[in-house]
């Protein structure tokens, strides 16, 4: 009941504010630069972590950046991305005292907090890929609820890792969020939204030629903020914090040339990328989201492609537009989406 309780209120906080609250746990300190290289003696693996705006390809890019035979990637781990993360191990207050108590003489007159925490991270990740033979290792967990203060909770612990970025054209991301919230989200929709899942299941062709709108105004405006914060703020912070540490890239120009965007990818983690191609072509034509969304609700999704590229044109109205060029069309222009607001 309390899981069921956290989950409910923290959906009223995304739909009252876009995003959730930032973490209220007292600030950790980084490790230092000695410290990791002690982990680091115990837990070798080069690490990484893959960020992205919900439904912008994050799960495609990770289930591609581990066909390599050295590199593993799995998801949602949620270390820096969702609360409670990983610094909610040590949040309560009984535990950061006995962590930071003085008469403690195993933390070196330090809050053993990070170490702890970083510690932990590092076996969740280093087991699953030495059980898989391989030696460098990442989680990809959706940044959009934390935005550019997961790069920073990231860098308190992992400043020696890389960051891997991607972006979508948020008309489609907004898109793809709305059919999953019809599908898996259903009891955490408004009374509106319910009739207008209700009107498309009934009768779709309206929504499918932009003559009827899948949002509500201010639902649409809130989620193309949401994904103009993400972009601007992550790749803001992460220049910042990672400089020669993070690589970006848009889901588009991966599904363009996969194999090159992969290679880029796999050269930014220090693997060589050769005799992948077809392993990665192969990759390609599986959708195991897809398949899993028309086996739980094929009325809604019969008729969408899904990750096309561009479907917003036929499926946003006039209206729609103009919500979402007023709440993000800047961001749209920044990442080379649209070369002005004429679309």
């Amino acid at each position: 009941m309390n899981k069921w309780l956290s989950r409910l209120a923290m959906a009223a906080q995304v739909l009252r504010y876009g995003r959730l609250p930032e973490s209220s746990t007292p600030d950790l300190r980084h490790l230092s630069q000695e410290e990791i290289t002690e982990i680091k003696s115990f837990f070798p693996m080069p690490k990484f972590f893959i960020f992205g705006h919900a439904r912008s390809g994050t799960t495609l890019l990770a289930r591609l950046i581990r066909l390599h035979p050295q590199v593993h990637a799995d998801w949602q781990a949620h270390f820096f991305t969702r609360p409670p993360l990983l610094r909610g191990l040590v949040a309560d207050s009984l535990v950061a005292d006995w962590l930071s108590r003085r008469s403690n003489r195993w933390n070196r007159a330090e809050d053993l907090s990070p170490v702890l925490l970083r510690a932990a991270a590092d076996f969740i990740l280093e087991r699953e890929a030495r059980r898989l033979g391989k030696n460098i290792v990442g989680d990809k967990s959706p940044n959009s609820l934390l935005d550019g203060q997961a790069v920073r909770e990231m860098h308190t612990l992992y400043s020696d890792a890389k960051l891997i970025f991607i972006a979508r054209d948020g008309r489609d991301v907004v898109l793809s969020h709305r059919f999953q919230n019809f599908i898996d989200a259903p009891q955490h929709l408004s009374p509106d939204d319910h009739s207008i899942r209700s009107a498309f299941e009934a009768d779709p062709e309206p929504f499918l030629h932009g003559e009827r709108s899948l949002f509500t105004s201010k639902g649409l405006s809130q989620a193309a903020a949401g994904w103009a914060r993400n972009l601007d703020e992550t790749d803001r912070v992460a220049r910042d914090l990672f400089p020669g540490q993070y690589h970006r890239l848009r889901f588009e120009d991966l599904l363009a040339d996969p194999f090159q965007e992969l290679s880029a990818i796999w050269r930014f983690l220090e693997v060589d990328p050769s005799g992948l191609e077809q392993v990665v072509a192969s990759e390609m034509t599986s959708n195991p989201d897809a398949d899993w969304q028309r086996q739980k609700a094929a009325g809604l999704v019969s008729n969408l492609e899904k990750g096309k590229r561009g479907s917003w044109r036929d499926l946003f109205t006039s209206a729609d537009k103009q919500v979402f060029k007023q709440a993000a069309g800047q961001a749209l222009i920044d990442w080379n989406y649209e070369k002005g607001r004429d679309w």
